[in-house]
């Protein structure tokens, strides 16, 4: 393997609709809001992708230090598996972070100093969700992590740097985004059930056990539907087409509730990555068509 496709790997590429899907939604629903500078949803994306990348080889070094990737089902980690060295991955995860930090930094600087908090809150959490001496994400409480960071503030701080201000729209669509970026992490976690229980992983998953996690992905896909009905209530019926993208999620929700374990859960995180993406894009043009 070469060292960028390494790197690239780290990264976890099948994550990334988490951090561009509440940008899309937020910039959609700045749309028909007097003074919108559109530039702002540029940079917007940048602190979200870095924080996102940040998280993933954050959770990479300290699973790794830890020990608790030795055993692991899923995608490979850097750290765990030798590819990179511990010192390297926390230097890229410290470096994303950075990244997000600049261009939160300029976005402060243009609207309001207090997303300064915002952002830092954003990256000590990221640090922390693995990190640390009682990484919270060992608790089960990282899907209210991703719920927050990766839903209603990426969504609602988008729609707020780009127009100033922030709406009914914006906080219904970001618990969409919330919803199904928190999805992601319940397939990843059910997928690590075994191993995670093992080395005292006390995800939320872990907690819930197999068949009520497998429920816990299906209710949240049928959230987000709901909340793009919602969104539609306030005003911006183009939301509704959410729902259709949201028709690409079926295969994945027949797998996990058909019973697919282990590697068979695999695809299944990135078809539910598609998902988002499809349904956040239809969601984001419909919430913008009909502002």
């Amino acid at each position: 393997m070469s060292r960028m496709n390494r790197w690239v790997l780290g990264a976890r590429p099948r994550t990334l609709p988490a951090a561009v899907v509440p940008v899309a939604l937020g910039t959609a629903a700045a749309v028909g809001l007097d003074e919108s500078v559109w530039w702002r949803a540029a940079l917007a994306l940048v602190v979200s992708l870095a924080l996102q990348i940040g998280v993933n080889y954050a959770n990479d070094y300290s699973d790794g230090i830890k020990g608790t990737d030795e055993v692991r089902v899923g995608p490979t980690r850097l750290v765990a598996s030798g590819l990179a060295a511990p010192g390297a991955v926390k230097r890229a995860a410290f470096s994303a972070f950075g990244v997000a930090a600049v261009a939160g930094l300029v976005l402060a600087a243009v609207t309001s100093w207090w997303l300064l908090a915002v952002g830092a809150a954003a990256i000590l959490a990221g640090w922390f969700y693995t990190g640390g001496p009682k990484p919270y994400g060992y608790l089960g409480l990282g899907e209210l992590f991703v719920f927050v960071f990766f839903g209603l503030v990426a969504t609602a701080g988008t729609t707020f740097v780009v127009a100033e201000e922030v709406t009914a729209v914006a906080w219904l669509a970001g618990c969409a985004a919330g919803c199904l970026a928190c999805a992601l992490l319940v397939i990843n976690n059910l997928r690590d059930i075994p191993t995670d229980r093992t080395v005292g992983k006390r995800t939320l998953a872990v907690r819930l056990g197999d068949e009520r996690t497998r429920w816990l992905y299906v209710a949240l896909l049928v959230a987000a539907a709901l909340c793009f009905v919602g969104v539609a209530m306030v005003g911006r019926v183009g939301a509704l087409a959410g729902i259709v993208g949201l028709l690409a999620a079926i295969p994945a929700a027949k797998a996990v509730r058909g019973g697919a374990t282990g590697r068979e859960l695999i695809p299944v995180l990135g078809a539910t990555g598609r998902a988002q993406l499809i349904a956040g894009a239809l969601a984001a043009l419909g919430i913008a068509l009909t502002a």
